[in-house]
């Protein structure tokens, strides 16, 4: 499959949002969907590596760094702890740092841009509480789908039978 969102628009529009950001494609994964886990956290990406340390079998961790391009809320260290406890992706309202390291890693990952410089660790931010990112209310719990063409969220899981 080398595109899920233009088939996913086409059959269930009514269903999803698309996130207006122009997020950037950095993992290895062009594809990925799952089961969304929020984050809300400014410069500070303390609950991102608690979180993405727990399983993450079919879940998607979408992240609300308030579009701050000043610091990464995710580098290779952090990404590698996703793979490791099998997140589908991740989505970044914010930078990533390690790109390079990040292109390699069998993870979905979706962010604002880059940036070399960490965040500080004050163990700040909220988990699993509702985001307006772009106007869309994205919850806990809602369904991320992704690709290359952008990032659609929808209510419950969407039947992809069609798709096989």
């Amino acid at each position: 499959m080398n595109d899920l969102l233009p088939d996913l628009f086409d059959h269930f529009a009514g269903e999803l949002s698309l996130l207006s950001a122009k997020f950037k494609q950095y993992g290895k994964r062009d594809i990925f969907w799952g089961e969304v886990v929020t984050i809300q956290c400014f410069e500070d990406n303390s609950k991102v590596k608690q979180i993405l340390a727990t399983e993450g079998k079919g879940k998607v961790l979408v992240v609300d760094g308030d579009a701050s391009m000043r610091r990464a809320l995710l580098g290779d260290l952090i990404a590698l702890s996703a793979v490791n406890n099998r997140w589908e992706g991740i989505v970044i309202n914010g930078c990533v740092r390690d790109a390079g390291a990040l292109k390699k890693m069998d993870l979905g990952i979706k962010a604002l841009g880059v940036n070399p410089i960490k965040t500080v660790k004050l163990d700040q931010g909220e988990v699993n509480i509702s985001l307006d990112m772009d106007g869309v209310i994205i919850e806990p719990g809602m369904m991320l789908y992704s690709d290359e063409n952008g990032v659609a969220i929808a209510p419950k899981a969407l039947d992809l039978s069609f798709l096989l």
